[in-house]
């Protein structure tokens, strides 16, 4: 039982991690993609690549897959948002389906068999019990960064440019820099989240990237409070926790796995229309931060 609490909270503290790092793009930065699951999946490949190919100290190899995430979501978002902010989701879903293709058939990935054998960060019998006070860490700074960053001048600037772009761009600043800076971002904190899993639970398959980790980031946001610090945690243990709750209800197999994906588009169904600030958005944030015009006030600059 103690396992199975500590892997728990390790799987809680990534989810928080993917969720504050898409909170960045689609609350703060009011970017739509679907493509987050890949930078997760860029990340832990390209620690573990790095790792076991080259012999990169782990650590190094968690830093450089986050690192190599953020620059690629440049690649996806650069040409995207100069055309159009709508091109966007056009552009992530082709990317996510063209990486996890690729992912699914190249022999250096382990294809649809899966990367196996991937070096541990942590050894020895307090593996799991360092591992999930580590992750918790790494989450709460990563956190409580992003309050700093929302929390002065730039997030007054994320703020302004969400909420009117032509008047913010009429003051001379430049809204498409801080989108791509917000997708980077979100990107990078996704690939760091990727390292993190790849060295823990040692296995990664293709199938773990796909659309329905999309749709469960975007509830995790939703649910908790999009454009609020704190909503997008809130958001990740409800989530993460509500699917092992429903497996102690006792369902047989095949009801249960598509309960789980009812359960998690009902959730953003109900909020959407009935709550669209979120648990924890209020006035200053959720779905009701993108509709709004104007000056700013002193409870629009930043989260809670």
């Amino acid at each position: 039982m103690t396992d199975f609490l500590l892997t728990l909270a390790i799987l809680a503290g990534l989810n928080v991690l993917l969720a504050s790092g898409f909170n960045m793009i689609l609350g703060y930065g009011g970017l739509v993609s679907v493509a987050q699951p890949v930078f997760y999946a860029l990340g832990a490949y390209t620690s573990a690549l790095l790792s076991m190919k080259l012999g990169v100290p782990i650590p190094i190899a968690i830093v450089l897959g986050a690192v190599f995430a953020a620059i690629t979501s440049i690649g996806v978002s650069l040409p995207s948002l100069r055309v159009s902010g709508d091109y966007l989701v056009i552009a992530s879903l082709g990317f996510q389906l063209g990486i996890v293709h690729i992912i699914n058939n190249i022999e250096l990935t382990g294809a649809a068999s899966g990367l196996s054998n991937i070096p541990s960060l942590i050894e020895g019998k307090q593996r799991a019990v360092i591992y999930a006070a580590t992750i918790a860490a790494i989450a709460a700074f990563v956190v409580l960064t992003i309050r700093w960053i929302v929390g002065g001048s730039y997030g007054r600037a994320i703020t302004a440019m969400r909420n009117d772009e032509e008047v913010f761009a009429s003051l001379g600043r430049d809204a498409m820099r801080i989108k791509i800076v917000l997708f980077a971002l979100g990107s990078g904190i996704a690939g760091l989240a990727g390292g993190l899993y790849a060295h823990y639970f040692l296995f990664l398959t293709p199938d773990q990237f796909g659309i329905f980790a999309s749709a469960t980031m975007l509830t995790m946001v939703v649910v908790g409070g999009a454009a609020t610090v704190y909503g997008p945690v809130l958001g990740a243990v409800l989530l993460t926790a509500l699917p092992e709750a429903i497996r102690f209800v006792d369902l047989p197999i095949a009801v249960m796995a598509p309960l789980q994906g009812a359960v998690f588009t009902v959730l953003v169904i109900l909020f959407i229309f009935f709550r669209p600030e979120g648990l924890l958005g209020g006035a200053i944030g959720g779905l009701k931060a993108w509709r709004r015009r104007g000056s700013l006030s002193p409870e629009t600059r930043g989260g809670r």
